[in-house]
């Protein structure tokens, strides 16, 4: 008991000392610093950098994109029931502006029943200054990172599994438009699925993700992310793989194949009798003559 009371007594001498309350008052501000650290909001110039982009992308959308989509995204109806001249782009998020408008797909020259794909209209900044007012109006997918649609980080043996899932998932989902080959193919209404030979993954990412034009929304409730990636990893070995069985046909399958089959094989052999029963011919009349 002695010993607590001298102890006690020691401490109550220095807390009463000159350098006590410099030290009190340092570890507050170090506790209030690390604490404000922590819990404040994001930095002023921050906020501004994305405040002055988000009037960029809209000055942008009026200027070209309001004639078709209105001049609050909110899409503009024709006299044509159920048509639209362009549709609402409320909530459909920075990653289907991303899309269509860094594949040259929007702006449109005019409507039609699909957009092709061309060289962009803008470019990356002015892209990505679209996709942040489209994304400002509402909630909606966002652009995905390299990491969301790449394998680089996996081993060999991950990326061989992540190849195979992609290619079962491709086979179920993707076959019946776009080809066991990916090459694409026609489309009812005059549309059609595009070729995904040399798109790049983001692009092949955020078509699943947002479903453009005719092609049905695979969410990440539908396909995770890591299903998607798979998917882009198959796609990607397909076209790194050589073709052992000679000319491809573009890849078609049995369109190209009986087409061909129809004018060159059938067509040779209809040729090859033709020339033999006229030299048949020929000769028999030879003999007749002499």
């Amino acid at each position: 008991m002695q010993l607590l009371n001298r102890t006690a007594g020691r401490l109550s001498r220095h807390r009463r000392g000159p350098l006590a309350g410099l030290v009190v008052l340092f570890l507050g501000l170090v506790l209030s610093g690390s604490l404000y650290t922590a819990l404040a909001p994001a930095p002023a110039n921050s906020q501004a950098s994305d405040t002055d982009q988000i009037a960029q992308g809209k000055e942008l959308f009026l200027t070209s994109c309001a004639t078709c989509h209105g001049k609050n995204a909110e899409g503009i109806s024709t006299v044509r029931d159920g048509y639209q001249l362009g549709p609402s782009l409320v909530g459909v998020g920075a990653a289907a502006v991303d899309f269509q408008v860094g594949t040259g797909r929007m702006p449109m020259a005019s409507p039609g029943a699909q957009a092709p794909r061309k060289e962009p209209v803008f470019d990356e900044e002015e892209t990505a200054a679209l996709a942040a007012y489209v994304a400002s109006l509402a909630p909606g997918p966002a652009i995905p990172n390299e990491s969301d649609y790449s394998i680089e980080g996996l081993s060999e043996e991950e990326r061989e599994e992540a190849i195979a899932r992609g290619g079962q998932i491709f086979l179920t989902n993707c076959t019946a438009c776009h080809n066991f080959n990916g090459a694409g193919g026609a489309m009812p209404r005059g549309g059609y699925a595009p070729n995904l030979h040399g798109v790049e993954g983001k692009y092949i990412y955020e078509a699943l993700l947002t479903g453009p034009q005719q092609m049905p929304n695979f969410s990440n409730g539908n396909l995770t992310p890591e299903d998607k990636r798979d998917v882009i990893a198959y796609l990607d070995s397909i076209q790194e793989t050589p073709e052992y069985a000679g000319f491809t046909l573009g890849g078609l399958g049995p369109v190209s194949e009986g087409l061909f089959a129809w004018l060159v094989g059938i067509g040779s052999l209809v040729g090859a009798a033709v020339w033999i029963a006229s030299h048949t011919t020929r000769s028999k009349k030879s003999k007749v003559n002499a």
